[in-house]
Protein backbone atom coordinates (compact mmCIF):
# COMPACT_ATOMS: atom_id res chain seq x y z
CA UNK A 1 0.00 0.00 0.00
CA UNK A 2 1.03 3.60 -1.02
CA UNK A 3 1.00 6.31 1.60
CA UNK A 4 2.21 9.94 1.59
CA UNK A 5 2.96 12.78 3.47
CA UNK A 6 1.16 16.02 4.01
CA UNK A 7 3.35 19.36 2.90
CA UNK A 8 0.87 21.28 5.22
CA UNK A 9 2.89 21.78 8.63
CA UNK A 10 0.35 20.36 11.65
CA UNK A 11 -1.33 22.35 13.91
CA UNK A 12 -0.05 22.69 17.21
CA UNK A 13 -0.01 19.50 19.70
CA UNK A 14 -1.06 17.47 16.51
CA UNK A 15 0.78 14.58 14.74
CA UNK A 16 1.42 14.56 11.03
CA UNK A 17 -1.45 12.52 9.32
CA UNK A 18 -0.89 9.69 6.63
CA UNK A 19 -3.18 9.08 4.24
CA UNK A 20 -3.77 5.59 2.15
CA UNK A 21 -4.83 5.83 -1.54
CA UNK A 22 -7.26 3.66 -2.92
CA UNK A 23 -5.78 0.09 -4.94
CA UNK A 24 -4.95 0.94 -8.47
CA UNK A 25 -8.16 -0.72 -10.07
CA UNK A 26 -11.05 1.70 -7.89
CA UNK A 27 -8.70 4.69 -8.94
CA UNK A 28 -9.33 4.18 -12.61
CA UNK A 29 -13.04 3.19 -11.95
CA UNK A 30 -13.77 6.47 -9.91
CA UNK A 31 -11.59 8.09 -12.82
CA UNK A 32 -13.63 6.35 -15.96
CA UNK A 33 -16.90 7.34 -14.04
CA UNK A 34 -16.16 11.09 -13.20
CA UNK A 35 -15.09 11.23 -16.70
CA UNK A 36 -18.29 9.78 -18.12
CA UNK A 37 -20.58 12.15 -15.55
CA UNK A 38 -18.30 15.07 -17.13
CA UNK A 39 -19.76 14.08 -20.63
CA UNK A 40 -22.77 13.58 -20.14
CA UNK A 41 -23.18 16.91 -17.79
CA UNK A 42 -21.63 18.56 -20.52
CA UNK A 43 -24.65 16.68 -23.38
CA UNK A 44 -27.03 18.45 -21.11
CA UNK A 45 -25.29 21.95 -20.28
CA UNK A 46 -24.68 22.03 -24.47
CA UNK A 47 -28.66 20.82 -25.03
CA UNK A 48 -29.62 23.53 -21.98
CA UNK A 49 -28.14 26.45 -24.35
CA UNK A 50 -29.35 24.90 -27.33
CA UNK A 51 -32.65 24.73 -25.94
CA UNK A 52 -32.57 28.24 -24.29
CA UNK A 53 -31.65 29.71 -27.61
CA UNK A 54 -34.86 27.96 -29.56
CA UNK A 55 -37.17 30.07 -26.53
CA UNK A 56 -35.27 33.17 -26.91
CA UNK A 57 -35.79 33.13 -30.53
CA UNK A 58 -39.35 31.65 -30.30
CA UNK A 59 -40.04 35.41 -27.48
CA UNK A 60 -38.12 37.47 -29.63
CA UNK A 61 -35.07 37.53 -26.95
CA UNK A 62 -31.71 37.75 -28.28
CA UNK A 63 -30.39 35.07 -25.68
CA UNK A 64 -27.17 34.75 -28.50
CA UNK A 65 -26.44 36.94 -31.30
CA UNK A 66 -27.70 34.12 -33.34
CA UNK A 67 -28.89 30.78 -33.53
CA UNK A 68 -25.83 29.52 -35.12
CA UNK A 69 -23.79 31.48 -32.17
CA UNK A 70 -25.13 29.56 -29.47
CA UNK A 71 -24.43 26.70 -31.27
CA UNK A 72 -20.86 27.84 -31.32
CA UNK A 73 -20.89 28.64 -27.66
CA UNK A 74 -22.26 25.52 -27.15
CA UNK A 75 -19.31 23.59 -29.07
CA UNK A 76 -16.98 26.09 -27.19
CA UNK A 77 -18.41 24.54 -23.98
CA UNK A 78 -18.19 21.01 -25.26
CA UNK A 79 -14.26 21.38 -26.14
CA UNK A 80 -13.42 23.03 -22.52
CA UNK A 81 -15.69 20.05 -21.18
CA UNK A 82 -13.47 17.20 -23.12
CA UNK A 83 -10.78 18.41 -25.16
CA UNK A 84 -10.73 16.84 -28.31
CA UNK A 85 -12.15 13.77 -27.34
CA UNK A 86 -15.04 15.81 -26.25
CA UNK A 87 -15.85 17.28 -29.36
CA UNK A 88 -15.76 13.83 -31.22
CA UNK A 89 -18.67 13.19 -28.34
CA UNK A 90 -20.39 15.91 -29.16
CA UNK A 91 -20.58 15.57 -32.83
CA UNK A 92 -21.59 12.00 -32.34
CA UNK A 93 -24.47 13.31 -30.35
CA UNK A 94 -25.49 15.84 -32.28
CA UNK A 95 -26.05 13.26 -34.91
CA UNK A 96 -28.26 10.66 -33.16
CA UNK A 97 -29.93 14.02 -32.18
CA UNK A 98 -30.75 15.49 -35.90
CA UNK A 99 -32.10 11.78 -36.93
CA UNK A 100 -34.20 11.37 -33.21
CA UNK A 101 -35.49 14.75 -34.10
CA UNK A 102 -36.97 13.12 -37.66
CA UNK A 103 -38.59 10.00 -35.71
CA UNK A 104 -39.66 12.50 -32.51
CA UNK A 105 -43.36 12.13 -33.49
CA UNK A 106 -42.79 8.36 -33.72
CA UNK A 107 -42.09 7.35 -30.13
CA UNK A 108 -43.61 5.39 -28.80
CA UNK A 109 -46.03 6.93 -26.00
CA UNK A 110 -45.21 4.20 -23.25
CA UNK A 111 -42.01 5.52 -23.80
CA UNK A 112 -42.55 9.22 -23.53
CA UNK A 113 -44.50 8.71 -20.55
CA UNK A 114 -41.70 6.63 -18.46
CA UNK A 115 -39.32 8.93 -19.53
CA UNK A 116 -37.90 11.18 -16.30
CA UNK A 117 -39.88 14.14 -15.05
CA UNK A 118 -36.49 16.21 -13.49
CA UNK A 119 -33.14 16.59 -14.59
CA UNK A 120 -32.45 14.72 -11.59
CA UNK A 121 -34.09 11.95 -13.24
CA UNK A 122 -32.19 12.13 -15.76
CA UNK A 123 -28.72 12.12 -14.37
CA UNK A 124 -30.05 9.17 -12.08
CA UNK A 125 -30.98 7.10 -15.43
CA UNK A 126 -27.40 8.10 -17.12
CA UNK A 127 -25.48 7.17 -13.85
CA UNK A 128 -27.56 3.30 -14.11
CA UNK A 129 -26.25 2.90 -17.71
CA UNK A 130 -22.78 4.40 -16.99
CA UNK A 131 -22.86 2.26 -14.41
CA UNK A 132 -23.69 -1.06 -16.78
CA UNK A 133 -21.13 -0.05 -20.24
CA UNK A 134 -17.83 0.79 -20.84
CA UNK A 135 -18.84 3.49 -23.34
CA UNK A 136 -21.62 6.05 -22.97
CA UNK A 137 -24.68 4.79 -25.79
CA UNK A 138 -25.75 8.15 -27.86
CA UNK A 139 -28.89 6.38 -29.16
CA UNK A 140 -30.01 5.61 -26.02
CA UNK A 141 -28.96 9.23 -24.51
CA UNK A 142 -30.56 10.58 -27.43
CA UNK A 143 -33.76 8.95 -26.81
CA UNK A 144 -34.40 9.68 -23.05
CA UNK A 145 -33.51 13.51 -23.92
CA UNK A 146 -36.06 13.41 -26.38
CA UNK A 147 -38.89 11.21 -24.68
CA UNK A 148 -38.56 13.56 -21.68
CA UNK A 149 -38.72 17.04 -23.60
CA UNK A 150 -41.97 15.76 -25.07
CA UNK A 151 -43.06 14.54 -22.01
CA UNK A 152 -42.49 18.30 -20.76
CA UNK A 153 -44.15 19.92 -23.83
CA UNK A 154 -47.33 17.62 -23.03
CA UNK A 155 -47.46 18.95 -19.98
CA UNK A 156 -47.20 22.62 -20.70
CA UNK A 157 -49.91 22.03 -22.77
CA UNK A 158 -51.91 20.46 -20.98
CA UNK A 159 -51.17 23.36 -18.11
CA UNK A 160 -51.87 25.59 -20.75
CA UNK A 161 -55.56 23.97 -21.36
CA UNK A 162 -55.98 23.69 -17.59
CA UNK A 163 -55.25 27.32 -17.16
CA UNK A 164 -57.48 28.89 -19.82
CA UNK A 165 -60.41 26.30 -18.64
CA UNK A 166 -60.14 27.43 -15.43
CA UNK A 167 -60.44 31.13 -16.57
CA UNK A 168 -63.23 30.06 -18.66
CA UNK A 169 -65.12 28.62 -15.42
CA UNK A 170 -63.60 32.08 -13.47
CA UNK A 171 -65.37 34.03 -16.16
CA UNK A 172 -68.82 32.28 -16.19
CA UNK A 173 -69.54 32.44 -12.40
CA UNK A 174 -71.39 34.69 -10.45
CA UNK A 175 -69.87 36.13 -7.14
CA UNK A 176 -71.32 35.45 -4.09
CA UNK A 177 -71.01 39.83 -3.93
CA UNK A 178 -73.63 39.95 -6.79
CA UNK A 179 -75.60 36.43 -5.17
CA UNK A 180 -75.94 38.39 -1.90
CA UNK A 181 -77.14 42.00 -3.21
CA UNK A 182 -79.90 40.30 -5.30
CA UNK A 183 -80.85 38.43 -2.35
CA UNK A 184 -81.05 41.70 -0.37
CA UNK A 185 -82.70 43.65 -2.80
CA UNK A 186 -85.37 41.37 -3.51
CA UNK A 187 -86.27 41.09 0.44
CA UNK A 188 -85.99 44.65 0.69
CA UNK A 189 -89.02 45.61 -2.16
CA UNK A 190 -90.92 42.78 0.29
CA UNK A 191 -90.26 44.46 3.45
CA UNK A 192 -89.61 48.18 2.40
CA UNK A 193 -92.43 50.58 0.61
CA UNK A 194 -89.61 52.68 -0.61
CA UNK A 195 -88.09 49.67 -2.89
CA UNK A 196 -91.73 49.73 -4.08
CA UNK A 197 -92.05 53.01 -5.26
CA UNK A 198 -92.82 53.15 -9.00
CA UNK A 199 -89.91 53.54 -10.99
CA UNK A 200 -90.02 56.37 -12.51
CA UNK A 201 -92.07 58.26 -10.32
CA UNK A 202 -95.70 59.42 -11.79
CA UNK A 203 -95.04 62.62 -12.55
CA UNK A 204 -92.18 61.51 -15.19
CA UNK A 205 -94.15 58.70 -16.89
CA UNK A 206 -94.79 61.18 -19.53
CA UNK A 207 -90.84 61.29 -20.45
CA UNK A 208 -90.99 57.30 -21.15
CA UNK A 209 -92.46 58.03 -24.47
CA UNK A 210 -91.48 61.74 -25.36
CA UNK A 211 -89.49 61.73 -28.11
CA UNK A 212 -87.50 64.96 -27.41
CA UNK A 213 -85.80 63.26 -24.79
CA UNK A 214 -82.72 60.69 -25.43
CA UNK A 215 -83.70 57.25 -24.51
CA UNK A 216 -81.62 55.01 -24.14
CA UNK A 217 -82.44 50.76 -23.64
CA UNK A 218 -80.57 47.82 -21.54
CA UNK A 219 -81.83 44.03 -21.43
CA UNK A 220 -80.04 42.97 -18.74
CA UNK A 221 -80.50 40.56 -15.85
CA UNK A 222 -77.11 41.97 -13.75
CA UNK A 223 -78.22 44.68 -11.42
CA UNK A 224 -75.08 45.80 -10.42
CA UNK A 225 -73.80 45.87 -13.73
CA UNK A 226 -77.04 48.48 -15.30
CA UNK A 227 -76.09 50.28 -11.49
CA UNK A 228 -72.59 51.07 -13.25
CA UNK A 229 -74.40 51.86 -16.95
CA UNK A 230 -76.82 53.79 -15.86
CA UNK A 231 -74.86 56.35 -13.44
CA UNK A 232 -72.16 56.37 -16.19
CA UNK A 233 -74.08 57.67 -18.24
CA UNK A 234 -75.95 60.23 -16.06
CA UNK A 235 -72.59 61.58 -14.71
CA UNK A 236 -71.03 61.83 -18.39
CA UNK A 237 -74.15 63.69 -19.95
CA UNK A 238 -73.98 67.12 -20.39
CA UNK A 239 -77.96 67.28 -20.39
CA UNK A 240 -78.98 64.31 -17.44
CA UNK A 241 -81.80 65.52 -17.48
CA UNK A 242 -82.54 64.79 -21.46
CA UNK A 243 -81.88 60.91 -20.58
CA UNK A 244 -84.54 58.48 -19.81
CA UNK A 245 -83.50 55.00 -19.32
CA UNK A 246 -85.50 51.83 -20.09
CA UNK A 247 -84.09 48.97 -18.25
CA UNK A 248 -86.02 45.82 -19.67
CA UNK A 249 -84.92 42.47 -17.44
CA UNK A 250 -86.63 38.97 -16.92
CA UNK A 251 -89.20 38.61 -14.20
CA UNK A 252 -86.51 36.32 -11.29
CA UNK A 253 -84.12 39.83 -11.88
CA UNK A 254 -87.46 42.22 -11.71
CA UNK A 255 -87.98 42.79 -7.79
CA UNK A 256 -83.99 43.45 -6.89
CA UNK A 257 -83.76 45.48 -10.45
CA UNK A 258 -86.78 48.00 -9.39
CA UNK A 259 -85.36 47.73 -5.68
CA UNK A 260 -82.12 49.22 -6.98
CA UNK A 261 -83.17 51.87 -8.97
CA UNK A 262 -86.37 53.33 -6.46
CA UNK A 263 -84.09 53.61 -3.85
CA UNK A 264 -81.25 54.76 -5.98
CA UNK A 265 -82.60 57.39 -8.40
CA UNK A 266 -80.42 58.94 -10.76
CA UNK A 267 -82.20 62.41 -11.02
CA UNK A 268 -82.13 64.55 -12.81
CA UNK A 269 -82.20 61.36 -15.36
CA UNK A 270 -85.49 59.38 -15.35
CA UNK A 271 -85.40 55.55 -15.05
CA UNK A 272 -87.84 53.00 -16.28
CA UNK A 273 -87.50 48.94 -14.76
CA UNK A 274 -89.78 46.37 -16.69
CA UNK A 275 -90.13 43.19 -16.69
CA UNK A 276 -90.47 40.66 -19.71
CA UNK A 277 -94.26 39.72 -17.69
CA UNK A 278 -95.45 43.12 -17.66
CA UNK A 279 -95.80 44.14 -21.48
CA UNK A 280 -98.86 44.25 -22.91
CA UNK A 281 -98.87 43.28 -26.26
CA UNK A 282 -102.41 43.64 -27.78
CA UNK A 283 -101.21 42.17 -31.02
CA UNK A 284 -101.41 39.05 -31.73
CA UNK A 285 -99.16 39.30 -34.43
CA UNK A 286 -96.36 40.30 -32.05
CA UNK A 287 -97.03 38.05 -29.34
CA UNK A 288 -96.46 35.32 -32.21
CA UNK A 289 -93.38 37.09 -33.35
CA UNK A 290 -91.72 37.40 -29.63
CA UNK A 291 -93.10 34.15 -28.65
CA UNK A 292 -91.13 32.43 -31.75
CA UNK A 293 -87.76 33.39 -30.61
CA UNK A 294 -88.39 32.59 -27.23
CA UNK A 295 -88.73 28.95 -27.90
CA UNK A 296 -85.74 29.18 -30.59
CA UNK A 297 -83.57 30.00 -27.97
CA UNK A 298 -84.97 27.58 -25.42
CA UNK A 299 -85.24 24.74 -28.18
CA UNK A 300 -81.37 25.60 -29.21
CA UNK A 301 -80.34 25.17 -26.00
CA UNK A 302 -81.81 22.13 -25.31
CA UNK A 303 -80.46 20.84 -28.79
CA UNK A 304 -77.24 21.71 -28.48
CA UNK A 305 -75.66 19.74 -26.67
CA UNK A 306 -76.69 16.35 -28.42
CA UNK A 307 -74.18 15.35 -30.74
CA UNK A 308 -71.91 12.33 -31.41
CA UNK A 309 -68.33 12.59 -30.36
CA UNK A 310 -67.07 12.85 -27.03
CA UNK A 311 -64.87 16.05 -28.06
CA UNK A 312 -67.39 18.15 -29.76
CA UNK A 313 -69.70 17.31 -26.66
CA UNK A 314 -67.48 18.50 -24.54
CA UNK A 315 -66.52 21.63 -26.81
CA UNK A 316 -70.45 22.43 -26.95
CA UNK A 317 -70.50 22.02 -23.52
CA UNK A 318 -68.43 24.47 -22.01
CA UNK A 319 -69.37 26.79 -25.11
CA UNK A 320 -73.11 26.43 -24.01
CA UNK A 321 -72.02 27.45 -20.48
CA UNK A 322 -71.22 31.31 -21.36
CA UNK A 323 -73.65 33.14 -20.33
CA UNK A 324 -74.76 34.85 -23.13
CA UNK A 325 -74.91 31.75 -25.61
CA UNK A 326 -78.64 31.34 -24.42
CA UNK A 327 -79.62 34.40 -22.55
CA UNK A 328 -83.17 35.36 -24.03
CA UNK A 329 -82.75 38.64 -22.93
CA UNK A 330 -79.63 38.83 -25.16
CA UNK A 331 -81.44 37.55 -28.50
CA UNK A 332 -84.73 39.93 -27.21
CA UNK A 333 -82.74 42.86 -28.58
CA UNK A 334 -84.22 41.65 -32.06
CA UNK A 335 -87.78 42.67 -30.99
CA UNK A 336 -86.42 46.55 -29.60
CA UNK A 337 -89.45 47.63 -32.24
CA UNK A 338 -91.76 45.43 -29.97
CA UNK A 339 -90.26 46.80 -26.59
CA UNK A 340 -90.67 50.26 -27.70
CA UNK A 341 -93.54 50.64 -29.74
CA UNK A 342 -93.74 54.55 -29.26
CA UNK A 343 -90.43 55.49 -29.73
CA UNK A 344 -88.50 56.06 -32.84
CA UNK A 345 -84.71 55.97 -31.67
CA UNK A 346 -83.17 54.31 -29.81
CA UNK A 347 -79.53 54.30 -27.78
CA UNK A 348 -78.93 50.32 -26.98
CA UNK A 349 -75.92 49.40 -24.81
CA UNK A 350 -75.35 46.42 -23.24
CA UNK A 351 -74.26 45.88 -19.50
CA UNK A 352 -70.84 45.85 -19.23
CA UNK A 353 -70.21 49.29 -20.41
CA UNK A 354 -68.64 52.50 -19.06
CA UNK A 355 -69.74 55.52 -20.75
CA UNK A 356 -67.10 58.00 -20.72
CA UNK A 357 -68.32 60.93 -22.66
CA UNK A 358 -71.89 62.44 -23.31
CA UNK A 359 -74.27 60.33 -25.71
CA UNK A 360 -75.39 63.18 -26.82
CA UNK A 361 -73.64 63.15 -30.30
CA UNK A 362 -74.27 59.69 -30.71
CA UNK A 363 -78.04 60.16 -30.52
CA UNK A 364 -77.64 62.65 -33.15
CA UNK A 365 -75.69 60.06 -35.77
CA UNK A 366 -77.47 60.81 -39.11
CA UNK A 367 -78.24 56.75 -39.87
CA UNK A 368 -79.01 57.35 -43.86
CA UNK A 369 -81.53 54.71 -45.15
CA UNK A 370 -80.02 52.37 -42.24
CA UNK A 371 -81.39 50.59 -39.02
CA UNK A 372 -78.39 50.30 -36.95
CA UNK A 373 -75.45 52.32 -36.13
CA UNK A 374 -72.44 50.21 -34.91
CA UNK A 375 -68.89 50.53 -35.00
CA UNK A 376 -67.00 48.00 -36.70
CA UNK A 377 -63.95 49.21 -39.12
CA UNK A 378 -61.41 52.09 -37.98
CA UNK A 379 -60.70 52.90 -41.86
CA UNK A 380 -59.62 50.01 -43.89
CA UNK A 381 -58.64 47.96 -40.80
CA UNK A 382 -61.09 45.71 -38.99
CA UNK A 383 -61.45 47.01 -34.93
CA UNK A 384 -62.33 43.61 -33.87
CA UNK A 385 -63.59 40.49 -36.08
CA UNK A 386 -64.43 39.86 -39.84
CA UNK A 387 -67.38 37.95 -41.02
CA UNK A 388 -65.50 35.06 -41.60
CA UNK A 389 -64.84 34.78 -37.50
CA UNK A 390 -68.31 34.66 -36.65
CA UNK A 391 -69.91 32.37 -39.66
CA UNK A 392 -68.58 29.21 -41.07
CA UNK A 393 -68.16 30.29 -45.24
CA UNK A 394 -67.57 26.85 -46.34
CA UNK A 395 -71.07 26.24 -45.70
CA UNK A 396 -73.34 26.73 -48.61
CA UNK A 397 -76.14 28.16 -46.92
CA UNK A 398 -73.42 31.05 -45.70
CA UNK A 399 -71.55 31.49 -48.89
CA UNK A 400 -74.32 31.06 -51.38
CA UNK A 401 -74.12 34.46 -53.56
CA UNK A 402 -77.77 35.27 -53.04
CA UNK A 403 -76.52 36.37 -49.55
CA UNK A 404 -73.71 38.70 -50.85
CA UNK A 405 -71.71 38.01 -47.79
CA UNK A 406 -67.82 38.00 -47.90
CA UNK A 407 -65.41 36.44 -44.93
CA UNK A 408 -63.24 39.50 -44.95
CA UNK A 409 -65.37 42.14 -44.62
CA UNK A 410 -65.60 43.70 -41.46
CA UNK A 411 -68.09 43.06 -38.76
CA UNK A 412 -70.13 44.82 -36.28
CA UNK A 413 -70.68 43.94 -32.94
CA UNK A 414 -73.71 44.98 -29.92
CA UNK A 415 -72.47 46.88 -26.71
CA UNK A 416 -73.00 50.30 -28.21
CA UNK A 417 -75.50 51.06 -31.39
CA UNK A 418 -78.08 53.52 -31.92
CA UNK A 419 -80.92 52.15 -33.67
CA UNK A 420 -83.76 53.81 -35.85
CA UNK A 421 -86.82 51.72 -34.68
CA UNK A 422 -89.32 52.91 -37.25
CA UNK A 423 -86.59 52.34 -40.51
CA UNK A 424 -86.77 48.91 -38.76
CA UNK A 425 -90.21 48.70 -39.03
CA UNK A 426 -90.82 49.43 -42.86
CA UNK A 427 -88.42 46.20 -43.09
CA UNK A 428 -88.25 42.54 -42.37
CA UNK A 429 -85.02 42.09 -40.22
CA UNK A 430 -86.48 40.48 -37.55
CA UNK A 431 -88.03 37.73 -39.38
CA UNK A 432 -85.05 37.17 -41.90
CA UNK A 433 -83.16 36.58 -38.28
CA UNK A 434 -85.57 34.35 -36.98
CA UNK A 435 -85.44 32.37 -40.15
CA UNK A 436 -81.56 31.77 -39.69
CA UNK A 437 -82.41 31.26 -35.83
CA UNK A 438 -83.70 27.88 -37.35
CA UNK A 439 -81.55 27.28 -39.97
CA UNK A 440 -79.01 26.56 -36.73
CA UNK A 441 -80.56 25.04 -34.36
CA UNK A 442 -79.90 21.21 -34.99
CA UNK A 443 -77.47 18.82 -34.95
CA UNK A 444 -79.39 16.06 -34.42
CA UNK A 445 -81.37 14.17 -37.61
CA UNK A 446 -83.40 12.17 -35.83
CA UNK A 447 -84.98 15.39 -33.55
CA UNK A 448 -85.02 17.27 -36.97
CA UNK A 449 -87.47 14.16 -38.52
CA UNK A 450 -89.32 13.84 -34.97
CA UNK A 451 -89.93 17.59 -34.83
CA UNK A 452 -90.54 18.04 -39.15
CA UNK A 453 -88.01 20.43 -38.91
CA UNK A 454 -86.86 20.99 -42.42
CA UNK A 455 -83.96 23.14 -41.81
CA UNK A 456 -82.80 22.30 -38.79
CA UNK A 457 -79.49 19.87 -40.28
CA UNK A 458 -76.64 22.40 -40.49
CA UNK A 459 -75.36 20.76 -37.00
CA UNK A 460 -74.75 24.55 -35.32
CA UNK A 461 -71.92 25.01 -37.25
CA UNK A 462 -73.20 27.89 -39.80
CA UNK A 463 -72.07 29.92 -36.84
CA UNK A 464 -70.77 29.99 -33.28
CA UNK A 465 -74.07 30.06 -31.48
CA UNK A 466 -74.57 33.49 -29.56
CA UNK A 467 -76.89 36.28 -30.67
CA UNK A 468 -74.71 38.51 -33.57
CA UNK A 469 -74.07 36.36 -36.12
CA UNK A 470 -77.91 35.97 -37.22
CA UNK A 471 -77.95 39.71 -36.82
CA UNK A 472 -74.99 40.00 -38.81
CA UNK A 473 -76.90 38.23 -41.65
CA UNK A 474 -80.18 39.88 -40.93
CA UNK A 475 -78.94 43.73 -40.90
CA UNK A 476 -76.51 43.02 -43.80
CA UNK A 477 -76.58 46.28 -46.16
CA UNK A 478 -78.79 48.38 -43.25
CA UNK A 479 -75.89 49.10 -40.74
CA UNK A 480 -74.32 52.68 -40.54
CA UNK A 481 -70.65 52.36 -39.80
CA UNK A 482 -70.08 54.98 -36.70
CA UNK A 483 -66.56 56.54 -35.80
CA UNK A 484 -64.22 54.16 -33.70
CA UNK A 485 -64.24 56.85 -30.98
CA UNK A 486 -67.77 55.41 -29.78
CA UNK A 487 -67.26 52.78 -28.82
CA UNK A 488 -63.78 50.53 -27.19
CA UNK A 489 -64.58 47.20 -27.40
CA UNK A 490 -62.54 43.74 -26.36
CA UNK A 491 -61.55 45.19 -22.87
CA UNK A 492 -62.43 41.91 -21.18
CA UNK A 493 -60.16 40.29 -23.53
CA UNK A 494 -56.95 42.75 -23.42
CA UNK A 495 -55.60 46.03 -21.85
CA UNK A 496 -55.94 48.93 -24.03
CA UNK A 497 -53.58 51.89 -24.34
CA UNK A 498 -53.92 54.84 -22.32
CA UNK A 499 -54.79 57.10 -26.07
CA UNK A 500 -57.48 54.51 -26.58
CA UNK A 501 -58.96 55.00 -23.06
CA UNK A 502 -58.84 58.42 -23.19
CA UNK A 503 -60.60 58.93 -26.34
CA UNK A 504 -63.39 56.53 -26.20
CA UNK A 505 -66.75 57.53 -25.30
CA UNK A 506 -68.10 54.09 -24.20
CA UNK A 507 -65.88 51.24 -22.92
CA UNK A 508 -67.19 47.84 -23.60
CA UNK A 509 -66.17 45.19 -21.51
CA UNK A 510 -66.74 42.30 -23.98
CA UNK A 511 -64.63 39.32 -23.56
CA UNK A 512 -64.15 36.66 -20.41
CA UNK A 513 -62.59 39.62 -18.01
CA UNK A 514 -65.73 41.35 -16.75
CA UNK A 515 -65.27 44.16 -14.71
CA UNK A 516 -67.08 42.44 -11.76
CA UNK A 517 -64.60 39.70 -11.76
CA UNK A 518 -61.57 39.20 -9.82
CA UNK A 519 -60.15 38.17 -13.09
CA UNK A 520 -60.56 41.95 -14.77
CA UNK A 521 -57.72 43.75 -15.39
CA UNK A 522 -57.29 45.79 -11.89
CA UNK A 523 -56.81 49.50 -13.36
CA UNK A 524 -59.97 48.60 -15.50
CA UNK A 525 -62.03 47.46 -12.42
CA UNK A 526 -61.15 49.98 -10.51
CA UNK A 527 -62.30 52.32 -13.33
CA UNK A 528 -65.98 50.41 -12.92
CA UNK A 529 -66.19 50.43 -9.84
CA UNK A 530 -65.23 54.27 -9.24
CA UNK A 531 -68.91 54.19 -10.60
CA UNK A 532 -70.39 52.75 -7.42
CA UNK A 533 -70.89 54.49 -4.51
CA UNK A 534 -68.40 52.96 -1.78
CA UNK A 535 -71.06 53.97 1.71
CA UNK A 536 -73.46 52.09 0.09
CA UNK A 537 -74.86 50.04 2.66
CA UNK A 538 -75.92 47.09 0.62
CA UNK A 539 -72.76 47.26 -1.66
CA UNK A 540 -70.92 47.41 1.52
CA UNK A 541 -73.07 44.96 3.42
CA UNK A 542 -72.38 42.34 0.53
CA UNK A 543 -68.65 42.60 -0.02
CA UNK A 544 -69.13 44.73 -3.50
CA UNK A 545 -67.14 47.36 -2.49
CA UNK A 546 -65.14 47.74 0.78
Amino acid sequence: MKVYITSAPPAAGEATKLKALPPPHQQQQAARRGCRSAVVTGILAGLLLFRAALLAIEAGASLCPSATGCLDWRAGLGDWLYGGSGSDAMEEFMKEWRRGRREASLLDPVVVEAAPDSLDGLMAEMDTMLASYDRLDMEAVVLKIMAMLLKMDRKVKSSRLRSLFNRHLASLGIPKSIHCLTLRLAEEFAVNSAARSPVPLPEHAPRLTDTSYLHVALVTDNVLAAAVAVASAVRSSGEPARLVFHVVTDKKSYLPMHSWFAMHPVSPAVVEVKGLHQFDWRDGGVIASVMRTIEEVQRSSMEYHQCDGSVVREYRRLEASKPSTFSLLNYLKIHLPELFPELGRVILLDDDVVVRKDLAGLWEQDLGENIIGAVGRDGAVCIEKTLGDHLNFTDPEVSTPSLGLKSSECAWSWGVNVVDLDAWRRTNVTDTYQLWLEKAISNCPELSASLNMENRESGFMLWKMGSLPPALIAFDGRVQPLEPRWHLAGLGWHMPTAELLQRATVLHFSGPRKPWLEVAFPVLRELWLGHLNGSDSFLRGCGVVE
